[in-house]
């Protein structure tokens, strides 16, 4: 099945324009094709969701740390090739949640060569016949490798039923079988992550609408993501019932809160290097968590 980006959808900009939402008890009326940012959307964005901070990580601040951590991500990368390690980086969240930025973020000084990024499009006919993990388990890396994935099997858990593209029954068996499928990646030895990027609705309508009026952005918006912002409360709904029933002590979804871009790729960084057994690891770099920013489980989660 297809995810949103892949779903034929009809419509240009005509197509698309005002949507009536309801937010925190509030009728809203958001005009995708107006140029002016609603204030209502500006004020609230940052601390939408319930996101602990009121103003952005400064930049001077950002900078000092993600050097540090990118040379420890070299490090990292070092020890793997040596020992044969293998790494998984999953990454789910809502459309424009920051996945792709945070994956770049992570991977801009790797060697490529052994760190590479899995983004699948559209499944093939003959991927439609095959097992549904089956493609997945194609990318998964050799010895040295650090994988991540752009979006993942979890597609099953929200984009797809949400949306229409699997039934009720390929949903709860997806439901069922992923966490004894993750059991299979532990036992493997690789290590394996899940990161959800947790963002609010007025941060999602801002994101949309700089992408929609971006020049060098604006093919990240489609008409899918437009059905999709009148669908939050049904994407909450599959979110929630997906990590309830797939988070596991042997593979824990890591929720980090990313209404602020820099402290969600710092967080992840840190939560991947802290995890890692690595050669030669700084453990004053690395440094410590942010706890208002990452943790675990459904209870991390935004409303």
């Amino acid at each position: 099945m297809a995810d949103t980006k892949d779903k034929n959808a009809s419509g240009g900009k005509d197509a698309l324009g005002t949507i009536e939402l309801t937010i925190d008890g509030k009728k809203r009326e958001f005009d995708i094709n107006d140029p002016k940012l609603p204030d209502w959307v500006e004020k609230k964005a940052l601390t939408s969701g319930g996101f602990p901070y009121d103003e952005k990580m400064k930049g001077k601040h950002y900078d000092k740390d993600y050097e540090a951590l990118q040379i420890e991500m070299v490090k990292l990368q070092t020890w793997m090739q040596q020992a044969g390690e293998r790494v998984i980086v999953l990454f789910e969240g809502r459309d424009a949640a920051g996945k792709g930025g945070t994956i770049g973020a992570i991977r801009e000084n790797m060697n490529p060569r052994s760190a590479r990024n899995v983004a699948l499009t559209k499944p093939t006919e003959t991927e439609r016949g095959q097992w549904y993990y089956q493609r997945y388990v194609s990318q998964f890396p050799t010895s040295g490798e650090f994988v991540t994935f752009d979006r993942s099997w979890y597609n099953r858990g929200g984009v797809e039923p949400v949306m229409g593209f699997c039934t009720p029954e390929q949903h709860e068996l997806f439901l069922e079988e992923t966490p004894k499928f993750e059991q299979l990646i532990r036992n493997e030895g690789i290590r394996f992550f899940k990161i959800w990027l947790d963002i609010g609705q007025e941060m999602q309508l801002k994101r949309f609408h700089d992408r929609r009026h971006s020049l060098l952005k604006n093919w990240k918006f489609s008409p899918i993501d437009f059905a999709g912002m009148k669908m939050w409360d049904q994407y909450t709904g599959a979110r929630n019932t997906m990590i309830a029933r797939t988070h596991t002590s042997a593979s824990p979804w890591t929720i980090v809160r990313s209404n602020d871009k820099k402290r969600a790729r710092l967080a992840v960084m840190r939560r991947i290097l802290r995890t890692i057994p690595y050669k030669g690891r700084d453990g004053e770099v690395v440094g410590a968590e942010d706890p208002k920013i990452i943790g675990e489980g459904p209870g991390f989660l935004s409303a």
